[in-house]
């Protein structure tokens, strides 16, 4: 599933001549590594961050430091700066943004392990932000909350291409 998401974002944004960045924290690479599984990748994906660190969110993403602090790293609106920073800080015309809480620690009552917010957005348009709750998905380890991570964002990425 994966790979075959991966090989049509790779087809389709061949054929729109289309860039994409990635700015990943709990997946840590997860997703440009995907994606540059397939080969004729280089004409699609520009660059990807990993921003596994408050201080990396901010220095590579401009996310800032008091809006992680007061919404906390695993929130909508930092997914929504990060894909922001993404696009701003590349040549891509689309970017995805993922942060979250992978486990098997570091959950709170308020935000659980699987709680991931996945942004997508192209430079025309508004961040499409989706929370997801991969733990009520059936997600029991940190492998499968990355896996879920990083199949709904490559979704949410071609959703976004057309």
């Amino acid at each position: 599933m994966i790979a075959d998401l991966s090989q049509s974002i790779i087809e389709r944004g061949t054929e729109l001549n289309i860039h994409v960045a990635t700015a990943e924290s709990c997946t840590g690479g997860l997703i440009a590594g995907a994606l540059t599984e397939i080969a004729g990748s280089s004409a699609v994906v520009d660059r990807g961050f990993v921003t596994y660190s408050n201080e990396a969110k901010n220095e590579l993403l401009n996310v800032p430091m008091d809006v992680i602090a007061d919404k906390g790293a695993v929130s909508a609106t930092v997914a929504r700066a990060m894909v922001a920073g993404a696009l701003a800080n590349s040549r891509a015309q689309i970017a995805v943004a993922v942060t979250g809480i992978a486990g098997p620690g570091g959950g709170t009552e308020t935000k659980p392990v699987g709680l991931v917010y996945i942004a997508v957005q192209s430079l025309d348009g508004l961040a499409n932000v989706k929370e997801c709750k991969f733990a009520d998905q059936g997600a029991t380890t940190r492998g499968q909350v990355r896996e879920m991570t990083v199949q709904t964002a490559l979704e949410m990425l071609l959703a976004e291409i057309g």
